[in-house]
């Protein structure tokens, strides 16, 4: 029996509404671009959100629009003008991309991105750095580069309380204090303490589901995909981050996820084998590559990408709102660490759900375009055969570029992988009768 048609209310209710409010989201962008209103350009990795929506400044986030290029399969001729323009083939994707939709005016397959009168960005991720100064360049808005301190000491992460962490918070909170004035003097508003607390506790449910949605997805079967569902839960938490509509969308999730764990009701009719993705999705042929491991019974129960593309906000973290600047400060620090951690320091992430998730292998996909997410993928992969038995598969291909995407090398690779699963899952049942 179809699960859509027998419970046709609940069950999917999660990817309609996600692509609604995603329609709806570069809507509202075309609008702004159209009036020449005002936006603010952000990233996944601190976004800051939660300040700028106390400005009302709609945000614009340059990764979601390059990815939907490549789901959309245009990306080439946004690559091709860039590297027309100069940009080497070498360098990130969506920084390309997005070089070729602000020479467009913004011209996008969703709609129109208006353009920016501020940037906020972190050093979560060098690139964000070089890429804000193309903007600063090309319309001379201004930038504002938010420096997260990372974990550090040996990978120890300190703690709220301790003196490190202390040291770190305020650091932190010094600079929203400094973006506090430059949104002022930009918006010509004054800031506003009480829209500060609304948008803080609608992130704070957002993200206390957002934490619970990846928890269910322990159940057995698997009641999402974290590769494509995934990303369209990834979407509305960067979106939609400290919004009513975005609080609601994710409380529903978590009424849907629970209902399907209740009547087991998973992502797959015959679920086989559960995966771990680590690295980012290939947008080019986003459909394919998630049917090349579908076809095995293979299903995404988690992934490295739901953690960093939400900014850290897996962690469930709350904030405090009788002290709301110095608690987005405290929560600014814990997420975006996280997300970094959650980069460059993987291993350990797999190594604390390999049981929970009952995890039957690995897929690292490194790509061209990002080195912040791909350096030292092998090594990983190394480490965690010499530290578990589960199986894994290092795949190359692009998050953007479809010139260096082999979709029959990648067939290969990924059948054999499957092969070896099944060939072992074989000797398995058989040695206890032997």
């Amino acid at each position: 029996m179809d699960t859509q048609i027998a419970h046709p209310e609940i069950v999917g209710r999660g990817n309609r509404d996600g692509a609604q409010l995603f329609r709806e989201w570069f809507e509202g962008l075309s609008k702004t671009a159209e009036d020449g209103g005002q936006a603010a350009y952000v990233f996944v990795m601190g976004s800051l959100n939660e300040i700028l929506n106390t400005f009302d400044l709609p945000v614009v986030f340059p990764e979601i629009n390059s990815l939907q290029t490549a789901v959309r399969r245009v990306a080439h001729e946004f690559l091709d003008q860039a590297e027309d323009l100069g940009y080497s083939p070498d360098i990130c994707g969506y920084v390309k991309a997005d070089v070729a939709l602000q020479h467009r005016g913004g011209a996008h397959p969703m709609g129109r991105v208006p353009k920016p009168a501020l940037a906020v960005l972190t050093n979560a991720c060098n690139t964000y750095i070089k890429w804000a100064e193309i903007w600063e360049r090309m319309y001379k808005c201004p930038v504002f580069t938010m420096d997260i301190p990372g974990t550090r000491q040996g990978g120890v992460v300190t703690k709220p309380g301790e003196l490190d962490f202390e040291n770190d918070r305020g650091y932190v909170e010094a600079q929203i204090r400094e973006l506090i004035l430059l949104c002022e003097k930009t918006t010509g508003r004054k800031f506003d303490i009480d829209r500060l607390r609304e948008t803080m506790r609608h992130a704070n449910e957002m993200s206390a589901c957002w934490k619970r949605v990846i928890e269910l997805n322990r159940s057995r079967p698997s009641l999402f995909n974290a590769l494509t569902d995934g990303t369209i839960y990834l979407g509305v938490a960067n979106g939609f981050r400290g919004t009513p509509a975005g609080a609601r969308y994710f409380r529903e999730l978590v009424e849907e996820m629970e209902y399907k764990a209740a009547h087991k009701i998973g992502t797959l009719t015959d679920e086989k084998y559960r995966l771990v993705f680590i690295g980012v999705p290939c947008y080019p042929i986003f459909r394919r590559f998630n049917e090349l491991f579908t076809q095995w019974g293979g299903t995404f129960v988690n992934s490295s990408y739901l953690w960093f593309a939400s900014g850290g906000l897996n962690l469930g973290h709350q904030y405090d709102l009788a002290r709301p600047i110095e608690s987005l400060a405290e929560g600014v620090l814990i997420s975006v660490r996280d997300a970094m951690d959650s980069m460059f320091h993987q291993d350990r992430m797999i190594e604390d759900i390999l049981e929970d998730f009952h995890v039957d292998g690995v897929i690292y996909h490194p790509i061209k375009s990002c080195r912040t997410v791909s350096t030292g993928l092998a090594d990983a992969r190394r480490h965690l055969g010499r530290r578990s038995a589960v199986d894994s598969l290092f795949i190359e291909s692009d998050l953007m570029d479809k010139r260096v995407v082999s979709e029959a090398q990648m067939k290969n690779r990924i059948d054999a992988f499957f092969e070896g699963l099944t060939a072992r899952r074989g000797r398995a049942k058989a040695a206890p009768a032997a």
